[in-house]
């Protein structure tokens, strides 16, 4: 994996006759303290991937709770083939996905997305075990499904199952044998809405009034799009991967659009068998 934002001796332009790897020719600074030789091309821990993926620190000034999305397009946007994210992911992608859940509190999913990639508990991982004991998290992220009609199966492991209680997002007039049949399959419903839907705001702060300030979500395109218009997204880890599906597949985000495009700023860039993994965030 190589790192190409911020700027090191691998993107910055090196004078006529410079190995790639000659740090002090250059007068760059090595990545992350790794010895020139071993900055290219080889596979990341998930020690180093956390750190470069961190939270950003609680402090004078800093947003709390902090909601990042994790998403993946096709170089020609495709969010999605065939109704699934897998079949343009790969395995650097999976990698990045479980240690952004390894950092997270709750994973924020959309009840269609989970319903479309068959959803289940996320899982305890020993690499993740100390970093969360001492962040005082849970062993797994807990999944938060946002629903409002509550069309969900609960008998899916998802609900059945999971390490920690699986949290459904609805509004203030959901069905009650829906609300009812969810919590006696051990789901916490949050209402967080005043009608049939969510409001993503209310969303965000329910999940911090539990504890959870460390918020990650993976879609689907229209609770994303609902996320965005809401102003409510801090930051986007985007993989664009290097495929192409045509079709007419859904973008990452979907819905009605801003009255004006948000800007977001470039934090860092990491390649890795032709996937671009990005990280973006608001200003």
């Amino acid at each position: 994996m190589r790192r190409l934002f911020p700027v090191t001796d691998e993107t910055a332009t090196r004078p006529a006759g410079t190995a790639s790897g000659d740090a002090e020719a250059t007068g760059a600074a090595p990545v992350g303290g790794r010895p020139a030789e071993d900055r290219d091309d080889r596979e990341w821990s998930l020690q180093e991937l956390a750190a470069a993926y961190a939270y950003p620190e609680p402090g004078p000034g800093a947003r709390e709770p902090w909601l990042r999305a994790n998403m993946v397009s096709s170089l020609d946007g495709a969010a999605q083939h065939e109704g699934r994210s897998q079949p343009i992911s790969g395995t650097a992608d999976m990698r990045i996905f479980g240690t952004l859940r390894g950092l997270a509190d709750v994973v924020l999913v959309g009840a269609e997305t989970v319903r479309q990639e068959g959803y289940r508990p996320a899982r305890a991982r020993a690499a993740f075990a100390d970093l969360r004991k001492a962040a005082g998290q849970a062993p797994a992220p807990a999944i938060a499904v946002v629903s409002a009609s509550l069309d969900l199966d609960f008998s899916w492991p998802l609900f059945t199952s999971p390490l920690a209680p699986t949290l459904v997002l609805t509004g203030a007039a959901a069905a009650p044998d829906r609300v009812a049949a969810a919590e006696k399959a051990g789901a916490r419903v949050v209402i967080a809405g005043d009608g049939m839907g969510v409001d993503p705001d209310r969303a965000v702060r329910a999940l911090a009034d539990l504890g959870m300030t460390r918020l990650l979500t993976e879609g689907g395109p229209r609770l994303l799009g609902q996320l965005i218009t809401a102003g409510v997204l801090d930051e986007l880890c985007l993989t664009v991967s290097p495929t192409l599906t045509a079709g007419d597949a859904q973008r990452i985000a979907g819905g009605p659009s801003v009255a004006v495009p948000r800007r977001f700023e470039l934090v860092s860039l990491l390649e890795e068998e032709g996937f671009l993994f990005s990280r973006y965030r608001r200003p």
